[in-house]
């Protein structure tokens, strides 16, 4: 499969582009920064250079046949920006899908999107802008799964997840495991036309991904 992951150079993402190319998938990643291809070339992944806030990206679709959205504007960005990356970087990618006939769209949103006014005063602005992300990719007609993981920390990962449309708790997730689990998403078809929420937990991520 040629998968292209957005944000490409994301811890998330890094890990993923790896998954993907050791399984054998033509895996290719937006970057804006060409100083950070070769970091993606060492995971086996093949470096496209877009900045989504300012580039076309309908030339760098290439032959996609999955996307992934794992870009993210970061902590220290202000709220603007959070709109332009997090909202706009996601939209834009939906329309090019759309576009161009690339039905797979997998977004890496977060726990507590659902309910962003319910957030602390400082995640509002990102809250507020991966719901409505979310909700574009929801209403776009592709064939889309909408991923929703706990704190991210860098712990090694388990291969062991909870995985559910509603969790009803609070907790971490190593990026290890969320990268396995998009990496198992995107070729499992009864993922399609669903959110569901991630955390650490004690079910294997294949058997997780297929529970769903």
């Amino acid at each position: 499969m040629d998968v292209l992951v957005a944000g490409g150079h994301g811890q998330i993402a890094l890990r993923l582009l790896r998954l993907l190319a050791e399984r054998g998938d033509h895996a290719r990643g937006l970057i804006r920064n060409p100083d950070h291809a070769p970091d993606l070339e060492r995971a086996g992944a093949v470096p496209v250079l877009c900045d989504l806030e300012r580039d076309d990206v309908l030339p760098h679709i290439g032959a996609a046949e999955a996307i992934v959205f794992a870009a993210g504007a970061g902590p220290g960005s202000g709220a603007e920006r959070k709109r332009t990356v997090d909202l706009g970087g996601a939209v834009k990618l939906v329309e090019a899908a759309k576009e161009l006939g690339v039905l797979r769209y997998v977004i890496v949103s977060s726990m507590g999107a659902d309910d962003p006014e319910g957030a602390p005063e400082a995640m509002r602005p990102y809250q507020r802008a991966k719901a409505e992300a979310d909700a574009a990719v929801r209403d776009s007609g592709l064939d889309w799964t909408i991923v929703r993981p706990g704190h991210l920390t860098d712990e090694p990962g388990s291969g062991r997840v909870d995985a559910q449309p509603r969790l009803g708790r609070s907790g971490d997730v190593p990026r290890d495991d969320v990268a396995a689990v998009l990496a198992e998403v995107l070729r499992a078809p009864n993922t399609v036309g669903v959110t569901f929420e991630l955390l650490a937990g004690d079910v294997p991520v294949a058997d997780a991904v297929r529970a769903l």
